[in-house]
């Protein structure tokens, strides 16, 4: 490869490589402690919204550590599901850290459900108790998928409970994931079901700007853990008044979102996942604490997984080399 091409990986190309994901979760694990050590670049992601609910956001990043800079541009449209089309979408593009040359241009669509799927395991881990083995999973689509890999890479898991809307999802979503992680898993008819009695949680739905919430209060266990995927759109104001602390990925993009009209009803979180893998912050600190994560999905995320890929797909000989 020269200065006038790059290497072009399609998702296809990103699903043959397929980094596992245990190597995922430590690639965050890593960039995460660098974040808390303020050794990483990030400027917050400015966006276009075409449709209501809808968004295209620029997200660039850099690590130091891991020679790793460039930027994601990535869409999430709700209304793509009802027309058979993905609801995430997007390039990521790498760049050579000492001369600003692309490296890469690679599909992202596979790179953002892992690495959200491992954000989530990786903030359990320092969140949700150690011995949990029970997982509700709401919303049965790509993420419900990915953060139940994840989460079966960090805790030993001995029972499932999936929700869906459409209960032939759930369905699917039950027989299918048994085959991959080989978990008992029970597709049920509501959502109380999915929440109640569980040590560890996952919302997954749409990010809704003005969304309708049906998780109320008392539904969630003493001392469980959830993961709001899809930011508060399933939690009503008194659930979440109900949790002891609230993390999030990054306070600063928590902030711009509540400036722009999510989270009226949430409460400030009390650290980044930087600062409480960094060892800054504590994590949980006893077996009752209700605790929620609120990952906002970061560009250090994307960047963290694909300079590992695009290093896998060197060595392999996977993509095509284009022109500049």
């Amino acid at each position: 490869m020269t200065s006038s091409s790059f290497l072009y990986l399609s998702r296809r190309d990103i699903e043959s490589i397929n980094l596992p994901m245990m190597e995922i979760i430590e690639a965050l694990e890593a960039m995460f402690r660098e974040k808390g050590n303020s050794k990483v670049e990030m400027p917050p992601k400015p966006g276009i919204h075409t449709r209501p609910n809808a968004f295209i956001h620029a997200m660039p990043a850099y690590i130091p550590s891991l020679e790793s800079a460039g930027m994601k541009w990535v869409s999430g449209y709700p209304g793509n599901q009802e027309k058979g089309l993905p609801y995430i979408s997007g390039l990521l593009i790498l760049n050579d850290p000492e001369t600003g040359i692309p490296l890469a241009v690679m599909d992202c669509t596979w790179i953002t459900a892992k690495r959200t799927g491992a954000a989530t395991a990786l903030a359990a881990k320092y969140l949700a108790r150690p011995e949990s083995t029970t997982v509700g999973i709401v919303a049965c689509g790509v993420q419900g998928r990915s953060n139940l890999e994840a989460l079966a890479c960090i805790f030993k898991i001995k029972k499932v409970k999936a929700f869906d809307i459409k209960p032939e999802i759930a369905v699917s979503y039950a027989e299918e994931m048994k085959a991959q992680l080989g978990l008992d898993i029970e597709p049920v008819h509501s959502l109380p079901e999915a929440v109640k009695g569980m040590d560890i949680v996952v919302t997954s739905g749409p990010i809704l700007k003005h969304p309708t919430p049906a998780i109320e209060a008392g539904w969630l266990a003493q001392g469980a853990f959830a993961s709001l995927v899809d930011f508060d759109s399933y939690w009503q104001g008194a659930a979440l008044k109900e949790m002891d602390k609230i993390a999030t990925d990054d306070l600063a993009q928590m902030g711009y979102y509540r400036h722009e009209g999510y989270f009226k009803e949430t409460s400030d979180a009390y650290a980044d996942l930087g600062e409480i893998v960094a060892g800054k912050k504590p994590g949980r600190e006893n077996a009752n604490e209700r605790i929620a994560a609120i990952n906002l999905g970061l560009a250090l995320d994307d960047m963290a997984t694909a300079i590992r890929i695009y290093q896998r797909a060197k060595d392999t000989g996977i993509g095509t080399e284009l022109p500049l």
